[in-house]
């Protein structure tokens, strides 16, 4: 079986800044967690959670400025894939999240879908005071 996560935001900022939070590493920590990316392909980076002593391996997949980023996500006993993809219109621009290759619907899968929520809503924040 091979489960994803999908996951739909819009925000009223230009999708230029959304791309930026997703592909700025000091932007991103604010909203996800501290890491060492870099929107280039092929770029090999972590996401760290000190509290949480979790390490996610990542490596950038694809990179198309400012309508697509994918990565693997890779730790906490998953091994995935996120892909972000970004449109605008009037206005708005719309984030579209899929997280692909979870095995069972188990607490990796129920955490993820509950995380991308929140930081979501965290995101929404951020572009705020951006």
């Amino acid at each position: 079986m091979n489960l994803t996560v999908s996951q739909e935001f819009n925000f009223k900022s230009p999708i230029e800044k959304v791309w930026l939070a997703l592909t700025d590493a000091n932007t991103l920590t604010k909203w996800v967690m501290a890491n060492d990316i870099k929107p280039v392909v092929g770029h090999k980076f972590q996401f760290r959670n000190e509290q949480w002593n979790l390490i996610i391996d990542s490596e950038v997949l694809e990179v198309e400025e400012p309508y697509k980023l994918s990565y693997t996500w890779v730790g906490g006993g998953i091994n995935t894939t996120v892909t972000w993809t970004l449109k605008h219109e009037d206005g708005t621009t719309y984030l579209h999240l899929d997280q692909t290759g979870f095995e069972k619907e188990d607490q990796a899968f129920n955490g993820a879908k509950y995380g991308w929520a929140k930081m979501g809503e965290d995101l929404k924040k951020v572009l705020g005071e951006m």
